[in-house]
């Protein structure tokens, strides 16, 4: 047994399978684009490496995509029928990536916890958890998952900069933004390259409507995350919440057309960015073409096999906006018995749930607003406002939601609880000119 340079235990593997593995982890650190293409090749070089072969599967399983799991499923399978004796670690690497391919996204975290409170240097296990509790809404997990793991660390440490800007991203998420910003700018400056921390500080900006301050950031840094990077498409779409904020909305759909508007090699993630920035102009009133029809072609493919609420809901954002209420519809009947089925089966998906609280609300919501039916939107939208964070996504992520369900209620004539939802938002963001416009539209309604 030994230790690569990352603090992940390995045991019987090559040195050039380790080397391999290393290349990987630095790579997922950093979110450079050839993290696939690397974590493959530590597999190719030793089939039994068992940290690879769970590394393999936590690449799927995270990007949101189902079309990458089935073949990935398949091949940890047949690497678990041979895998000889395993370190502590590597057994909770494997068992994690086993319940990720189970659906079962919070006893993966749980694993991976387990492994972070006896190797707290294990970095692999750091950045899968912290994704992890992203895609849950775990906003206290993603700060002290980081945070309990940092006094095993020091600034000599080659990947410390990384922690500091996933800790930086958990402080931010907890309402901590001062000293968010102060974490990632600290990371920013030993490493460069580590693009989640521009993103973190990007969120601190965004939180407290310091637009201008977010737009000048990421004008500075463009040169180290406007490249190579998965990333780049989202701190787009950051930039852009940046010009609607300061009210440049001509120029947000400028850059969408350059920066956002899918393409043909398009990640899900990256369209999930150009629907809520779409969908955010559409609540503005702005005229944006025939780009929902353009956007909303690129969904159906991807939609076949339900694996995550909060796609759905992009997903119908881009139906409704195009005028497609069919095809809203029917994906909404598709996961409600999906709901149905899984609930029969006892089904460990944690999107079962996510879907049945949170995904289908929000999805009825939409096609209602879409169809003028603002009163439904609010009845639909309310009762779940305080725990929409159990689908995932950031706070400015699921903000679209928010806003569409003050803009429903505006439009209902609900105005009590039109008041109070923009009083919710004052209280927390005092300075967003957005708050200020809706509660001055209120008083002249």
């Amino acid at each position: 047994m030994r230790l690569d340079q990352h603090g992940i235990s390995v045991h019987a593997a090559t040195a050039a399978a380790v080397d391999e593995l290393d290349g990987a982890v630095d790579s997922l650190l950093h979110f450079r684009t050839d993290v696939g293409e690397r974590s493959e090749r530590a597999v190719t070089e030793d089939p039994l490496l068992p940290t690879a072969n769970a590394m393999r599967v936590y690449l799927a399983v995270l990007s949101t995509d189902p079309q990458y799991v089935p073949p990935v499923r398949a091949k940890f399978a047949e690497f678990r029928q041979s895998a000889g004796d395993l370190t502590v670690g590597e057994h909770l690497h494997v068992e994690a990536a086993a319940k990720l391919l189970d659906g079962d996204l919070h006893a993966a975290g749980s694993l991976l916890a387990d492994l972070t409170a006896e190797q707290p240097r294990d970095a692999l296990a750091l950045a899968v958890g912290h994704q992890i509790d992203f895609l849950t809404g775990d906003a206290t997990s993603l700060r002290d998952r980081i945070g309990g793991a940092l006094p095993a660390w020091t600034p000599a440490d080659p990947h410390y900069a990384n922690l500091l800007g996933m800790y930086a991203f958990g402080l931010e998420e907890c309402g901590h933004w001062e000293l968010a910003e102060q974490t990632g700018l600290r990371a920013m400056e030993l490493d460069a390259a580590d693009v989640w921390s521009i993103h973190a500080v990007g969120h601190t900006h965004e939180m407290r409507a310091n637009y201008d301050d977010g737009i000048a950031m990421l004008d500075r840094r463009r040169s180290d995350w406007d490249r190579g990077n998965l990333l780049r498409v989202h701190i787009w779409w950051h930039y852009c919440l940046f010009l609607l904020e300061a009210g440049r909305h001509r120029e947000a759909l400028g850059v969408y057309d350059e920066r956002l508007a899918p393409t043909e090699e398009s990640t899900i993630t990256e369209v999930v960015n150009a629907a809520s920035l779409m969908w955010r102009l559409h609540l503005l009133g702005e005229d944006v073409g025939d780009r929902w029809a353009k956007l909303a072609a690129t969904w159906p493919p991807r939609m076949t096999i339900p694996f995550n609420a909060f796609n759905d809901m992009h997903a119908v954002m881009s139906y409704v906006g195009a005028g497609e209420d069919n095809l809203a519809a029917d994906l909404i009947a598709d996961r409600r018995r999906y709901v149905g089925e899984a609930g029969s089966s006892a089904s460990p998906a944690t999107n079962v749930a996510m879907t049945a609280r949170v995904g289908l609300p929000i999805c009825e919501a939409l096609l209602a607003f879409g169809r003028g039916r603002y009163t439904e939107a609010v009845d639909l939208l309310w009762p779940i406002r305080r725990h929409v964070h159990e689908f995932g996504g950031s706070h400015a992520q699921r903000d679209v939601m928010q806003r569409t369900l003050v803009e429903a209620a505006i439009r209902a004539g609900r105005t009590a609880q039109a008041r109070t939802l923009i009083g919710e938002r004052i209280s927390v963001r005092p300075d967003s000119p957005y708050n200020q416009l809706k509660m001055r539209q209120l008083a002249d309604s």
